[in-house]
């Protein structure tokens, strides 16, 4: 008993005995005064605290918002401690929720789906990312069975499996997307659902067998050819046309095979190689002059090869790279235009600054539904044609990483029966007016 609980106890029980003492000395019974002062001061007491009592009781049954009764003696000292234990635990309960909120937050921003399923696979919750990848409402659907909801047999049976030692590859529910999905076991009976949308990376996948694939198709074709004429000049006796004719094919299927791995070397530095910086200036119309007489070279007069005039223009580039991605564009336009068609190269200056690089010709044209592909490595339109003009299917590829690493993109334009426009845009800050015009400069050279 506290030292308050003492003092009032003794000041109830010396009140009550001076009310027995009163009434005692009006009904002359002292002893009948005495007990029932101390009847009294004990009353007194009991009534005191049971008031305290009950003050605290009904601030513990509110809200406990308000400060607790602040009495005297045992009554306030219990209150004080039991405000002070609800608001430690009220602290304690703030301080898990941020960390819950932090945690939720750091699960939110990844870039994989992660979904917490109870011991029926209820969802308890689940991330922005899961949400997309399976075709949720992370709101709406929180506590909903997710085989309701996700109904992929793959899906269904891979959960209701148990078995989750290893991830499992999907479709997506939506049908645009492939799945990864790995399951973790927690708590009783409570899982760890984590997705990851490996889409580009089984593209990715993709194209890189179907680029050895082909890569292999391609040396394995003039290869044979090589090894069939070797053979022939081996045992047979040949007159001399015939063996110069052999000689003349031999030749040209090295030479197939010598352009294929020139190209595969290309895409390989491009693709290895840092981005070419800003600050390194070539003039354009020497560039383009070159690409023109190599490809009226090619065409060998079967074409009219024009450079539309061209003002005096700088780009920041590799020089080797920006040729070679406009020779190949010129390449495939003598290739594929009919003997007759007619070839343009130009150039031109947008009013948002960027630079084009025109490349134009009347042949055969291209279906739509070809376009989007022409970019890919080793696409071909009708492969027996581009074999047959000597194409090695990575040309457009090459001019398609040139462009990138130089900021810009390739737009092409055909139609079948109409001729086709490859067109290389360059940003802004890639081209600028030439600080001397070529005339001074050549004349400064000399």
């Amino acid at each position: 008993m506290t030292p308050n609980s003492l003092s009032r106890l003794s000041f109830a029980l010396v009140f009550g005995a001076l009310v027995g003492a009163v009434i005692g000395a009006v009904l002359a019974e002292p002893l009948v005064g005495a007990a029932l002062g101390a009847l009294v001061g004990t009353l007194i007491s009991i009534t005191v605290d049971t008031r305290r009592g009950l003050g605290l009781l009904d601030w513990l049954r509110g809200p406990q918002q308000a400060q607790a009764p602040r009495d005297q003696g045992f009554w306030g000292e219990l209150a004080y401690r039991i405000e002070r234990a609800l608001r430690q635990k009220e602290q304690s309960i703030a301080q898990e929720r941020e960390r819950l909120a932090q945690f939720l937050a750091a699960i939110e921003a990844s870039p994989n789906g992660v979904m917490l399923l109870d011991d029926s696979d209820q969802i308890e919750w689940c991330n922005t990312v899961a949400a997309q990848h399976f075709g949720l409402d992370p709101v709406r659907d929180r506590l909903q069975r997710v085989t309701n909801l996700v109904r992929s047999p793959l899906f269904v049976a891979f959960l209701q499996s148990g078995d989750f030692d290893e991830p499992v590859t999907v479709p997506g529910p939506l049908g645009h997307a492939t799945l990864s999905l790995l399951v973790r076991p927690y708590g009783e009976g409570m899982k760890l659902l984590l997705s990851q949308d490996i889409t580009e990376r089984e593209r990715a996948e993709a194209m890189r067998r179907d680029f050895v694939a082909n890569v292999s198709h391609e040396i394995r074709t003039p290869l044979t050819v090589l090894s069939g004429f070797v053979e022939t000049l081996a045992q047979l006796p040949l007159t001399e046309p015939e063996r110069q004719r052999v000689l003349l094919l031999m030749g040209q299927q090295t030479g197939r095979m010598q352009a294929l791995v020139g190209d595969l070397l290309m895409l390989a530095q491009l693709e290895g190689s840092p981005r070419p910086g800003a600050d390194r200036w070539l003039m354009l119309t020497p560039l383009l002059q070159r690409a023109l007489a190599d490809a009226m070279a090619l065409s060998a007069g079967r074409h009219t090869v024009v450079l539309r005039s061209t003002d005096d223009i700088e780009l920041a580039g590799v020089e080797g790279e920006l040729l070679s991605a406009v020779g190949n564009l010129l390449a495939n336009a003598v290739r594929y235009t009919p003997e007759g068609g007619r070839i343009e190269l130009g150039w031109a200056r947008l009013d948002d600054g960027r630079g084009v690089i025109e490349v134009s010709d009347t042949g055969l044209g291209i279906a739509r539904e070809h376009l989007p592909r022409l970019t890919e490595r080793f696409y071909r339109v009708d492969g027996s044609r581009s074999r047959d003009t000597g194409g090695t299917g990575l040309g457009l590829s090459i001019v398609k990483h040139v462009v990138q690493r130089h900021g810009g993109e390739i737009d092409i334009q055909s139609e079948l029966g109409k001729g086709s426009s490859f067109r290389l845009l360059l940003p802004a800050l890639r081209v600028r007016a030439p600080a001397l015009p070529i005339s001074v400069r050549a004349e400064a050279a000399a």
